[in-house]
């Protein structure tokens, strides 16, 4: 068996360490040659909501979806990952991520991991989904990081 990793998938939260992450999976997909895709994965307006909402929430998910895209695009583009590499999907994360990594023969995850205080809190629980249900090695990259701990 080959230890080079063929398909790297970067997944990422549109934040401002959203660069942290894909900047520590380039050198690794280059080093082995590999394919790189990217991942956001937005949550159903209805989940947020608990279903129970007397209106149609198409408009208000797609007009999401398209910013998702958007940001995406931005972060993604600069770094040469074509746009049909860039895939934002709705669903829970880590469940997303591992269906995409095994539709598609990933062979490495490069996920950013936060500590542990706001909203920061639901990401780190998404990268530890994302590593216990794996099929495939995951790169946990630390972000976000307190002032107090560097």
């Amino acid at each position: 068996m080959s230890n080079e990793y063929k398909h790297v998938l970067v997944a990422v939260d549109l934040t401002k360490d959203s660069h942290l992450v894909l900047e520590r999976a380039l050198p690794i997909a280059k080093r082995n040659g590999a394919k790189v895709s990217i991942i956001h994965t937005l949550e159903p307006l209805g989940f947020a909501y608990g279903g129970d909402i007397p209106m149609d929430l198409t408009s208000i998910q797609d007009q999401l979806d398209s910013h998702a895209r958007e940001r995406l695009g931005d972060i993604a583009t600069p770094h040469g990952i074509a746009s049909e590499d860039q895939y934002v999907v709705v669903g829970m994360p880590d469940s997303e991520i591992h269906r995409f990594a095994a539709e598609h023969d990933v062979d490495l995850i490069v996920v950013g991991s936060h500590g542990r205080h706001g909203f920061a809190l639901l990401l780190g629980s998404t990268s530890t989904g994302v590593l216990h249900g794996a099929q495939c090695d995951v790169l946990a990259v630390r972000v976000g990081a307190d002032d107090s701990e560097e």
